[in-house]
């Protein structure tokens, strides 16, 4: 008859105590039992190798034990049922525990959290009496290691301090001999050396060399700084600060012109558009002042750096100014694109005999000083080809060496492209605003004045060469008759149908391919003839 085994009861409740307290891994898990393969929920709790399992949290005694040693636990799919049960199947997460001696069957269990499935999988892997046992000779082996470095230490820090108390010693040796050989010297110096310095000749002697190096001295560096203010860099150097403070003024003065345009202008016309009877209307404000108190703010920014700079005179490096200032100027380009047109907007809203006596009011203001409001928004024009002319002239006396010369002229180039950018697009608007003034006086229109390609080229008077030949004068006339020119379009109100010839002349000369006359009526009533 086999022997039953025997364990100490009150041990394994004193384990089950200390798992339910404090415990590696503590949880609520459905066990499956072996009998009827029902689930039941069960309290789980896991210290060091041994699983206890309880019907509660509360119980004080275990319903069960399980030593994990030499076990696996590993994740499980979950069993085959009907349809019915799928879905509450698909919230179960199952994992499964099989022990490495004979004749016990798998412990399965499952909980309704993924996350908590794989930690209670993780600790039962962990939960080996024998891999505590390799990570401890880990450990001890990791431990003499350092133990044995640590003595090294010592013993390298021993024979340090040995050689620096021998050291030391050795300096106080030296420091005697020195000692020694002074007190030799002092007996062997000559006995009139220690009475010259009671001779008044030689105190005298001394006093007038000691005056004459200070003098040679003094004038040695005399000489060399007038050499360096007559140098070419010296030279240089002040007329860079020159353009420097002229650019700081210049700045000043802008920033005021911009203060009195906001402040002076825009702010008061904004709220007289807010006003029950408003004698102009907030759109044809924002057409007028566009951008025009970013602008300022801008400067305003760009003002208040230049005046730190100039506190830290005379080291002056502005580089760094123009490179937070170059990517705001993009605002400029809007301006300058919308100022004729501001303009347009301006004369036609002093029409308005009531906006025309505000902004006469306005413009009587003694900040103003006897300024319009047209010269106020003509200022930004020019602020950007006068940056350039100041970057021209400081990088014409800023040496090749000198450490922001490069940084000076990428602003430069920059600013060229954008005033280029801002010239060409100010044409393109310009020409298309021309041709749509010129296509309105066409009684039945021109769709050609509309093709964005087509270039207003120049409108004059009419002459005529009476000595020349007619179809030559008819030519000449044509050219110079009172007309709009385009690139591929001619518009005059003196030609007649005789001179198609001299229109066809003209339009090899011109290149064309396609030549065509028609004659249209323009509102005043005369003719009007386009070639193109």
């Amino acid at each position: 008859m086999q022997k039953s085994v025997r364990y100490n009861e009150g041990h394994a409740l004193f384990l089950s105590a200390v798992a339910r307290k404090d415990g590696t891994k503590r949880g609520y898990l459905s066990k499956k039992t072996a009998e009827n393969s029902r689930w039941h929920e069960k309290f789980f709790a896991l210290h060091q190798n041994v699983l206890f399992y309880f019907e509660n949290e509360q119980s004080a005694r275990p319903a069960g034990i399980y030593l994990l040693e030499g076990c696996t636990c590993e994740r499980a799919p979950a069993p085959k049922m009907s349809t019915t049960g799928k879905e509450a199947l698909e919230k179960q997460h199952y994992f499964l525990i099989m022990f490495g001696h004979d004749g016990q069957k798998p412990l399965e269990l499952r909980t309704e959290e993924e996350c908590e499935c794989d930690e209670w999988v993780e600790a039962i892997q962990q939960a080996s009496y024998s891999d505590i046992i390799i990570e401890r000779e880990v450990l001890m082996q990791k431990y003499i290691h350092l133990v044995q470095i640590v003595e090294t230490e010592k013993v390298a820090a021993n024979q340090l301090r040995t050689q620096l108390e021998d050291q030391d010693t050795e300096i106080e040796r030296l420091k005697a001999e020195i000692i020694a050989l002074n007190k030799t010297k002092e007996r062997m110096r000559p006995y009139h050396v220690f009475h010259e310095n009671d001779d008044p000749d030689i105190k005298k002697i001394k006093k007038v060399q000691s005056f004459m190096r200070g003098w040679l001295c003094r004038r040695k560096w005399k000489i060399i700084v007038q050499d360096y203010i007559c140098s070419p860099h010296a030279e240089s150097m002040r007329k860079r600060n020159q353009i420097v403070f002229n650019m700081v003024e210049a700045e000043t003065e802008y920033v005021h012109q911009l203060y009195i345009l906001v402040n002076c202008f825009l702010r008061p016309l904004r709220m007289a558009a807010s006003s029950k009877k408003p004698p102009i209307s907030h759109d044809d404000v924002s057409s007028i002042f566009l951008n025009s108190e970013t602008i300022m703010f801008l400067h305003e920014i760009f003002h208040q750096g230049l005046k730190a700079r100039i506190a830290n005179w005379p080291t002056l490096v502005l580089a760094d100014l123009f490179d937070i200032l170059l990517p705001m100027l993009n605002i400029y380009q809007e301006f300058v694109r919308n100022h004729q047109y501001s303009l347009q907007v301006l004369a036609n809203c002093k029409q308005n005999r009531d906006f025309d006596k505000l902004l006469k009011q306005y413009e009587s203001n003694a900040a103003c000083e006897g300024r319009m409001l047209e010269t106020f928004l003509t200022y930004p024009m020019f602020q950007i080809p006068r940056y350039i002319i100041t970057l021209h002239e400081l990088l014409a006396h800023t040496p090749h060496e000198h450490v922001e010369r490069k940084s000076l002229e990428f602003a430069k180039s920059k600013l060229e492209e954008l005033s280029r950018v801002m010239h060409d697009e100010v044409s393109d608007t310009e020409n298309i605003r021309k041709n749509l003034a010129i296509e309105r006086m066409i009684v039945e229109g021109c769709d050609i004045l509309l093709d964005t390609s087509q270039t207003f080229v120049r409108q004059g008077e009419s002459s005529s060469v009476q000595s020349k030949p007619r179809r030559q004068q008819i030519f000449e006339g044509f050219l110079d008759s009172k007309k709009f020119l385009f690139c591929q379009l001619v518009i005059s109100n003196s030609v007649k149908l005789e001179i198609f010839h001299c229109l066809m002349a003209l339009a090899i000369w011109q290149g064309l391919s396609l030549c065509q006359l028609f004659q249209l009526k323009c509102r005043c009533g005369t003719e009007w003839y386009i070639f193109f």
